[in-house]
C-alpha cells in the first residue's frame, strides 16, 4: 500500500531526481513536472495528495502554481522550497494558503518529516470531515420528517437563521421534536464541531438547576464538596438546549437573562465572572404570552429568547405526513428487532391517520415500535394498534349500518354512527366520545341535536351523568 502520493515541482531535473528518489524510497507515489503548466495538468487529471514546489522557476513560479491549485482546489496541500534568501516570499506564500516550506539545500531528514507531517494532517482533516459529515446526516433538515407546508416553513427557518448567532424560541406541544430542531440549528451552524448540550429544566429540582447551568465553587453550600463547571462553561462556544423554558423559576429566570445580556456567568459562591460564549436555544410547550401575564415569566426575558420563533405544529394539523413517518419508523423498529415487516395494511393507516395524535410524533414513534413487536402476518395490521389508536377505524369499518342503499343523507349515517357509538361503550358519553375522535363536549351536543339517549333508543332527554362516566372524562 503507497504511502501517499506526491506530485514534485522544480525545474531543474536534478532536483526532481533527488527528491523523487528520496520518496519512492519512503515508499511514496511520485510524479514529476518541470513547470507550472505540467504540474496543473496533472493535478486536474489526477490530483496528488501533497504538491513540493520550488519556489523560483523560469516563466511562471510556485506562487503563481499555488494560487491556481487554491482555485482549483481549496484544500489544497502545497509545500514550498526555497532559497535562503527568498523566506520572505516563502512566508508570503504560507499567508496564501501554502502548508510548509523548506529551504535549500534541502536535507533529505527534513523533507520526509516534513512530507509525513503534511500527510498526518490530512489524515487528520479527513477524519474530522467524516465526523462533521456524520453528525450533518444524522441531524440534517432532510432527516426530520415532513413534507407538509407547515414543516417546509420550519425548514426554511432552520436553514435561514442556523448560521447566525440569535438565540432561537422553539415552540410546540410535547413530542413535536423541539429538540431534534436544535440539534438541526446546531448541526448547521459554525459551532457543529463544539459541543451540544440539552437541560430540561423541568426535569432537575430548582435547588440544583443553578448550580447545573452556573457551577459552583467549593463549599459554597451545604454538600458542596468541591468545585462544580456548569453547563455554561462546559459548552463553551458550544450550543446550550434549555427544554421547558417555561419551567424555570423567577429567580434563575434573571441569572438567564444576565447571561444573555453580559456574555458573562457567575458560580455560585463565586467572586469572579467568567466570559463564556454560549448560543442558546430555548423550548416549551407553554403559552409564555399567558405566563407573562400571570407574572411567572420575565417579558423581558422572552424577548431576550424570541428573537427567531420556531413554531412546530402538532401531528394532528400534518396529517399528510404520517404515512411517510410510519415507514421510517416501520424500517427504524423492524431494522433494530430483526423482524420482516413490509408494509401497513390499508385499514391500519386509514386508523392511524384517523386517530388525534395527543402525545404527537413521539406516541406514533411508540405505537409503531409496539406494532412491529405484535405483528405476526408480516405487515402490521389493525389488531396490532393499541385500543385508543384503534377504536375509531374499528367502530366504522365494522359496524353494521341499517340504512337504505340508495338515497341516504349524511344527518342519517351521523345519527347511526352516533347510535352505534353509544350502544357500543354501554351508554357511557365519554368512552364513546373517544371512540369517534369527538370531545366530551362535542359528543353530548351531537347526542342532544339527535335527541338520542344512553340507550341510543332516540330517547328525547339524556339520564342525570353517572359516577363511572364522571370518573371517564376526567
Amino acid at each position: 500500500m503507497t504511502a501517499g502520493h506526491v506530485l514534485v515541482v522544480d525545474d531543474e531535473k536534478s532536483q526532481r531526481d533527488i527528491m523523487t528518489m528520496i520518496l519512492e524510497g519512503e515508499g511514496y507515489t511520485v510524479e514529476a513536472a518541470s513547470n507550472v503548466t505540467q504540474a496543473l495538468s496533472f493535478y486536474r487529471n489526477r490530483q496528488a495528495n501533497v504538491v513540493l514546489t520550488d519556489l523560483s522557476m523560469p516563466e511562471r513560479d510556485g506562487l503563481s502554481l499555488l494560487e491556481e491549485l487554491v482555485k482549483l482546489d481549496p484544500e489544497a496541500v502545497v509545500i514550498l522550497i526555497t532559497a535562503y534568501g527568498t523566506i520572505g516570499s516563502a512566508v508570503q506564500a504560507m499567508k496564501k494558503g501554502a502548508v510548509d516550506f523548506l529551504t535549500k539545500p534541502v536535507d533529505r531528514e527534513e523533507l520526509l518529516i516534513t512530507i509525513a507531517k503534511a500527510f498526518e494532517n490530512l489524515r487528520l482533516v479527513k477524519e474530522n470531515r467524516q465526523l462533521k459529515q456524520q453528525l450533518f446526516e444524522k441531524f440534517k433538515i432532510d432527516n426530520i420528517l415532513g413534507h407538509h407546508p407547515l414543516m417546509q416553513e420550519v425548514f426554511r427557518v432552520i436553514k435561514k437563521v442556523a448560521a447566525s448567532q440569535a438565540t432561537v424560541l422553539i415552540t410546540g406541544e410535547s413530542g413535536t421534536g423541539k429538540e431534534l430542531v436544535a440539534r438541526a440549528l446546531h448541526a448547521h451552524s459554525p459551532r457543529a464541531e463544539r459541543p451540544f448540550r440539552a437541560l430540561n429544566c423541568a426535569a432537575v429540582p430548582e435547588t440544583l438547576i443553578e448550580s447545573e447551568l452556573f457551577g459552583h465553587e467549593k463549599g459554597s453550600f451545604t454538600g458542596a464538596q468541591a468545585r462544580q463547571i456548569g453547563l455554561f462553561e462546559t459548552v463553551d462556544e458550544g450550543t446550550l438546549f434549555l427544554d421547558e423554558i417555561g419551567d424555570l423559576g423567577l429567580p434563575l429566570q434573571s441569572k438567564l437573562l444576565r447571561v444573555l445580556q453580559e456574555k458573562e456567568i457567575r458560580r455560585i459562591g463565586g467572586r469572579e465572572d467568567i466570559k463564556v460564549d454560549v448560543r442558546v436555544v430555548a423550548a416549551t410547550n407553554r403559552k409564555l404570552a399567558a405566563a407573562i401575564k400571570q407574572g411567572t415569566f420575565r417579558e423581558d426575558l422572552f424577548y431576550r429568547l424570541n428573537v427567531v420563533s420556531i413554531p412546530l405544529p402538532p401531528l394532528r394539523d400534518r396529517t399528510t405526513d404520517i404515512p411517510e413517518l410510519v415507514e421510517h419508523f416501520l424500517k427504524k423498529y423492524a431494522a433494530s428487532s430483526g423482524k420482516v415487516v413490509k408494509g401497513v395494511s390499508p385499514a391500519a393507516l386509514r386508523a392511524l391517520l384517523d386517530y388525534h395524535w395527543p402525545g404527537n410524533v413521539r406516541e406514533l414513534e411508540s405505537v409503531i415500535e409496539r406494532a412491529v413487536l405484535l405483528c405476526e402476518a408480516g405487515r402490521i395490521d389493525v389488531e396490532d394498534l393499541p385500543l385508543e389508536a384503534r377504536a375509531r377505524a374499528t367502530l366504522i369499518d365494522r359496524m353494521e349500518f341499517d340504512l337504505p342503499a340508495e338515497g341516504f343523507s349524511l344527518e342519517e349515517f351521523e345519527r347511526k354512527l352516533l347510535e352505534t357509538a353509544m350502544v357500543r361503550s354501554g351508554g357511557v358519553i365519554a368512552k364513546a366520545a373517544k371512540m369517534l375522535g369527538l370531545t366530551y363536549k362535542t359528543m353530548q351536543y351531537r347526542l342532544e341535536k339527535f335527541q338520542i339517549g344512553r340507550g341510543a333508543s332516540g330517547g328525547r332527554d339524556l339520564p342525570p351523568e353517572m359516577p363511572e362516566e364522571q370518573e371517564s372524562r376526567t
